[in-house]
């Protein structure tokens, strides 16, 4: 069989590839914090990685399609091997619970992975597409069209004011709520994947796999701490 389709039609393939792009998701999401954590500098700071970024199109569409063909292979992987392990293993579970053993996050990470599915699509038309439908204010809020917020003087001039929109979105409790909950499953899920993808490296027993599991929880609730402090700052008027 040649390699590239032994990657993609073997079950050790699959989960190569769910490995792989959910380690390049897991930077992705620390890289995309520490851009977000500039909304508690001066509003310039983070307008101004706003306009890094918007000023760049060509570079800006490939990251976003490089990020969506990881994202749907992460994903195709995801389904795949659940669907393929329900087929080997149809009986349900004594009481439902699972295999013995096995934690919370490890028998619901594909279900938190539709959940956080869902957000990114949400999260999408907030914030980058821009749909007034999604972002719960009132009809006659002043930031209710996000388009209309752009930066009106300085080097940015012209181009989206991410200050306000960060301001704005997160001001209503509903887009708030949503943000935390799915912001604590994405972290239950990175914990989770993130041991299991040391586990298929060889780390499953002695000292390094307590110590890489350990570590595993404390990035992961870094994570959560970084970005849940953003929309709570906002939505409790600390930031403005």
């Amino acid at each position: 069989m040649k390699p590239l389709q032994l990657l993609f039609q073997s079950s050790i393939g699959k989960k190569v590839i769910m490995g792989a792009t959910g380690a390049l998701l897991f930077l992705f999401v620390i890289g995309h914090l520490v851009g977000n954590l500039q909304i508690f500098l001066p509003k310039e700071r983070i307008n101004a990685y706003g306009h890094l970024l918007h000023a760049n199109v060509g570079l800006l569409w490939c990251v976003r399609l490089g990020l969506l063909a990881i994202v749907g292979l992460h994903v195709w992987s995801a389904v795949t091997l659940n669907a393929q392990n329900k087929s080997a293993r149809p009986e349900v579970y004594a009481g439902a619970q699972g295999p013995y053993g096995a934690s919370w996050a490890s028998r619901y990470m594909f279900m938190t992975g539709l959940v956080i599915a869902a957000f990114v699509v949400y999260h999408l038309l907030h914030f980058t597409l821009q749909a007034p439908a999604v972002n719960l204010l009132p009809a006659n809020h002043e930031a209710k069209d996000f388009t209309q917020l752009v930066v009106t003087s300085g080097p940015q001039q012209g181009y989206r004011d991410v200050h306000r929109m960060l301001v704005a979105g997160f001001q209503q409790p509903l887009v708030t709520l949503f943000y935390l909950v799915a912001i604590g499953l994405l972290c239950i899920h990175l914990s989770h994947g993130s041991q299991a993808m040391f586990q298929s490296l060889g780390v499953q027993e002695g000292v390094w796999r307590r110590r890489l599991d350990a570590g595993s929880k404390v990035l992961a609730g870094l994570i959560f701490a970084g970005y849940a402090i953003i929309p709570l700052a906002v939505f409790l008027r600390l930031v403005q």
